[in-house]
C-alpha cells in the first residue's frame, strides 16, 4: 500500500470548557456504579498479591497495571486508546500497562454515549467520546487509593504527594514507592474516593495522550502471527460445524440430501436447524467437504419468506415511482425553518437523483463461534470475536432459554467487523447446534456461505431539490431517500421507540454544518423483506456520496468554484472550514493537471469533520477510474493517540474507495448472487492511490475516527470525473461498465 502521512498539529489551545463539557459533573461512583459487581473475573486472577484499584484496574505487586477495556478489538486501537486514557489519569509506567476483556456487563462497563445510553458495544466510533470522562475519572480514582494509602504508610498529608510513571514521590524527604509496592500492602477503602472533573488534568500536562511515537499495542502480535483471531480459538473436545444459512429470513429447508452428506469421511452430523442446515464434521476439510455436497442439493420452503420475490434490479423501477408518488408518506428525518416554503419561493430549483447498490462487509475473517453448552442446556461458553458483547450473550441466553450471567464470553480479536459483528447470528447459531448436538462446536463460515448471509447495507434512491434566490444562493434544500429501514431489522427497539425512523439509514442526510436556512431530509419505506444492517459510515456513506455530489451541481449551475461554494457554506463553522481549507492546500486545488481533474467533498460523523480531495482519470478504453491521488484531513477533537487517527483517516479512505468503484450486490429471488470475491471484488493493492493524511487540531472535546474517514470518498471521486469529463455518475459503485454507459 501506497501512503504519505502529513500529520499538521495546529497550536490552537484546548479550552477547558469545551473539553470537560462531556463531564456533566459526574463522579466514579455515579458514573460506573459503587461496587465490584461484574469485574469478579478480574477479581478472581486479582489474587493477594494486586490490588483491584475499581472496577476498571488491577495493579500487580510486580508493577503491572491492567486495565478491563469494554469493547472488541477490530484495528480501530481501542484496546491501546482507551488504557492509555485511564493511565495518563493514573500516572502509569506505560511499558507496565496490559489490558483484559471486560465482561459483558453494561451495568459496569456500559458506554454513557448518548447513542449507547449505556450499552457496550465497538460502534459508531463513540468508544473514545463516550469512554473519555469515564476512564479519567476511574484512573484518577486509582491514582488517590494510592496516593492515600502512601500518606498513611509515610505519615504524611497526601497533598504532599506527587506522581509521575507509576511511582509515589514524597519529595520533601525523597522517599518513592513504585506502584506495585503500594499494591502489596494497600487496600481499597469501603467508599472509593470521590472524583470531580476538577480533580483531573489539564490537557498541557498529559504525558501520555496526543503522543505521536506510542503505537498501538495489538500490532506486534498481528505481524508476528501471535494475535488470536475469533477464527483461531480451539477448545478441547471441539467438533467443527458449517451452516448452509437460509438465503432469506423466513426461508426454512424443505429438503436435504442427509444421506449424501453423512457419507462423507468425517461427517458425524446433520441438522436441519431454523436457520438452514448445519453439518458436523471432526475436520474442517471434512466440514466443508460436506458443505460442497450438500449445498447444490437442498431445496428451500421460501412461504413464510417476505423477501422471496425481491430483485434488485426490477426493484429500482418501483423504488423511484414511490419516490415521486404524491401519494408517498415520507417521514421526516431532520429538519430546519420552512424548506417547502423556501422552494416554492425560490427563483429557480434544481432538481437531482442519485443511487446506491447493496454492499456487504466483506471482512477478512468469515464469521465463526465457538460454543460450549452445560449439560443441563443453562450455561455455555463462547470464543468469538463480536463488536456488541452484550448482544452475544443475550443471544446465547436467549437460544437456552437462560439469563445472559450464565453465559461466559471469551473475546477473541476481530478480524475485521464494519459492523457485520455487531449482529450476534453467529453466537445464536453456534450455541443452538452446540446445545442440539450435545458436543462443544466450533462454527466456521465458508467465504461463499458467509457472503450467502450477507447483512447488507441497503440499496437507496435519492431525491434531492435545491432553491436558490435571485442572488444564486441556496435558500432551500429537500432530500428524500427511498430505501428499506435499518433500524427496523438491526435496532427494532429503537426503531418503534422513533415511530419508525431510521437512524442508522437516514444518519448524515442533515446539513447542521452548511449555512442554509431552510432544510429537510426525509425518509421513504420500503420493505422488502432483507437483511440489512449496520455498515462502515452507516447512512452517510451513501446521503453524502448524494449530498455532496449534488451540491456540485448546485456550484456548476451558480458558475461557482465548488471550494469556494464550500466556504461560503461554512463561514459560520470553523471547524468544518479548517478541513476543507487543509485539503484544498494539501491537494494544491486550483492547480491543473493534464488528463486528471480533482474532486472535493465534505462529511460529518458524529461530531467529526472531514473532507477529501481525488485526483482521478479514466482508462478510455475500459472505463475504469483511476485514483491517482486521494488527500483527506480530519478534526476529531481531542487526539487521543495521533498515529491511531492517521491510521483510521487512512482506513476509511481505503474501505470508500472500494465501495465507491467496486462494490456491489445483486439479489434475485431474496438471494444473494454474489458468492466470493472473484464476482464482489474489493480494491487491490495495485489499485491503490497514495494517500495523504492530515489531522487538523481544535478545541472540541474528542469525537471518533472509526468511520469519519468513508463519507468523503465517492462524492470527491464522483466530482472529479464530472469536472473531467462533463458527465455526472448518479450511482454507486461507479464501475467501468457505469462509467462507460454515462460517457457513451
Amino acid at each position: 500500500m501506497n501512503a504519505a502521512q502529513d500529520n499538521e498539529i495546529v497550536d490552537a489551545p484546548i479550552n477547558r470548557r469545551g473539553f470537560l463539557a462531556v463531564s456533566g459533573g459526574l463522579t466514579f461512583s455515579v458514573a460506573l456504579g459503587a461496587g465490584l459487581s461484574g469485574a469478579d473475573s478480574a477479581q478472581a486472577q486479582a489474587g493477594s498479591s494486586a490490588l483491584q484499584a475499581n472496577v476498571w484496574v488491577r495493579i500487580g505487586s510486580d508493577d503491572s497495571v491492567v486495565v478491563m477495556t469494554p469493547t472488541g478489538e477490530m484495528g480501530q486501537g481501542t484496546t491501546t486508546a482507551l488504557p492509555m486514557i485511564l493511565a495518563e489519569e493514573l500516572d502509569a509506567d506505560w511499558s507496565k500497562v496490559r489490558i483484559e476483556y471486560a465482561p459483558p456487563n453494561p451495568r459496569v462497563f456500559g458506554n454513557p454515549h448518548p447513542l449507547l445510553n449505556g450499552g457496550q458495544a465497538s460502534l459508531a466510533s463513540i468508544a473514545i467520546p463516550g469512554y473519555f470522562m469515564p476512564l479519567r475519572m476511574a484512573g484518577a480514582q486509582a491514582r488517590r487509593v494510592l496516593m492515600d494509602a502512601a500518606a498513611a504508610r509515610w505519615a504524611v498529608p497526601v497533598g504532599e504527594l506527587s506522581t509521575n510513571a507509576g511511582v509515589v514521590i514524597h519529595a520533601a524527604s525523597g522517599r518513592r514507592l513504585r506502584y506495585g509496592e503500594i499494591a502489596a500492602f494497600a487496600t481499597v477503602p469501603a467508599e472509593l474516593p470521590k472524583i470531580s472533573a476538577a480533580d483531573l488534568k489539564q490537557p498541557q500536562q498529559f504525558k501520555l495522550i496526543g503522543r505521536a511515537d506510542i503505537g498501538r499495542n495489538d500490532v506486534l502480535d498481528k505481524v508476528t502471527g501471535k494475535a488470536k483471531f475469533g477464527i483461531d480459538a480451539m477448545v478441547p473436545g471441539m467438533v467443527y460445524a458449517t451452516v448452509l444459512e437460509s438465503p432469506m429470513d423466513g426461508a426454512r429447508p424443505d429438503f436435504v440430501n442427509t444421506a449424501e452428506v453423512m457419507a462423507v469421511p468425517g461427517v458425524i452430523q446433520v441438522m436441519a436447524m431454523p436457520f438452514g442446515v448445519a453439518v458436523l464434521a471432526s475436520t474442517v476439510e471434512a466440514a466443508r467437504m460436506a458443505r460442497n455436497v450438500l449445498r447444490p442439493k437442498v431445496t428451500w420452503n421460501t412461504q413464510g419468506a417476505r423477501g422471496a420475490g425481491f430483485d434488485s434490479d426490477a426493484a429500482k423501477e418501483e423504488y423511484a415511482r414511490h419516490g415521486r408518488s404524491p401519494d408517498a408518506k415520507p417521514m421526516s428525518a431532520y429538519k430546519k425553518g420552512e424548506p417547502d416554503q423556501a422552494l416554492a419561493s425560490a427563483a429557480r430549483v434544481i432538481e437531482a437523483t442519485y443511487w446506491s447498490e447493496h454492499t456487504c462487509h466483506a471482512q477478512m475473517e468469515p464469521m465463526n463461534c465457538v460454543a460450549r453448552v452445560a449439560a443441563d442446556g443453562q450455561s455455555a461458553g463462547i470464543w468469538t470475536g463480536t463488536q456488541a458483547p452484550v448482544l452475544a450473550a443475550m443471544a446465547a441466553a436467549g437460544v437456552l432459554k437462560t439469563t445472559p450471567d450464565k453465559i461466559r464470553l471469551n473475546q477473541m480479536l476481530l478480524g475485521g467487523g464494519y459492523g457485520r459483528r455487531i449482529t450476534p447470528d453467529i453466537v445464536a447459531q453456534a450455541v443452538a447446534i452446540a446445545n442440539a448436538s450435545k458436543k462443544t462446536v466450533k462454527l466456521i463460515l465458508t467465504r461463499e456461505d458467509d457472503m450467502a448471509a450477507a447483512r447488507p447495507r441497503p440499496m437507496t434512491h435519492h431525491i434531492l431539490r435545491a432553491g436558490l434566490d435571485a442572488q444564486g444562493k441556496v435558500v432551500g434544500w429537500k432530500h428524500r431517500i427511498v430505501a428499506e429501514n435499518v433500524d427496523a431489522v438491526a435496532a427494532p427497539p429503537r426503531f418503534a421507540a422513533t415511530g419508525g425512523k431510521d437512524y442508522i439509514g437516514w444518519q448524515g442526510s442533515n446539513l447542521p454544518h452548511y449555512s442554509i436556512a431552510n432544510w429537510e431530509s426525509e425518509g421513504l419505506r420500503e420493505q422488502r423483506g432483507m437483511r440489512v444492517h449496520a455498515f462502515r459510515g452507516i447512512g452517510a456513506g451513501h446521503n453524502k456520496f448524494a449530498i455532496e455530489s449534488f451540491l456540485d451541481e448546485v456550484a456548476q449551475a451558480r458558475n461557482m468554484d465548488p471550494l469556494a461554494m464550500r466556504l461560503e457554506l461554512t463561514q459560520s463553522d470553523p471547524r468544518a472550514r479548517a478541513v476543507i481549507e487543509a485539503v484544498a492546500e494539501m491537494s494544491d486545488w486550483k492547480r491543473n493537471r493534464s488528463g486528471r481533474a480533482l474532486g472535493l467533498a465534505f462529511a460529518d460523523y458524529h461530531g467529526t469533520v472531514a473532507a477529501g480531495v481525488a485526483e482521478v482519470s479514466i482508462e478510455s478504453a475500459t472505463g475504469k477510474i483511476v485514483v491517482h491521488n486521494y488527500w483527506t484531513a480530519a478534526d476529531p477533537g481531542l487526539v487521543v493517540q495521533p498515529e491511531s487517527v492517521l491510521g483510521q483517516l487512512e482506513g476509511g479512505a481505503v474501505y470508500g474507495l472500494s465501495v465507491a468503484l467496486l462494490e456491489e450486490l445483486t439479489i434475485k429471488g431474496g438471494a444473494v448472487q454474489q458468492t466470493n470475491y472473484h464476482d464482489y471484488p474489493v480494491l487491490r493493492m495495485a489499485d491503490m492511490p497514495e494517500i495523504h493524511t492530515r489531522i487538523v487540531k481544535s478545541d472540541a472535546p474528542p469525537t471518533g475516527m472509526g468511520e469519519a474517514g468513508v463519507g468523503p470518498v465517492a462524492p470527491a471521486i464522483a466530482n472529479a470525473v464530472a469536472r473531467l469529463t462533463g458527465k455526472r455518475l448518479r450511482a454507486l459503485p461507479m464501475s467501468p461498465a457505469r462509467v462507460k454507459a454515462a460517457l457513451a
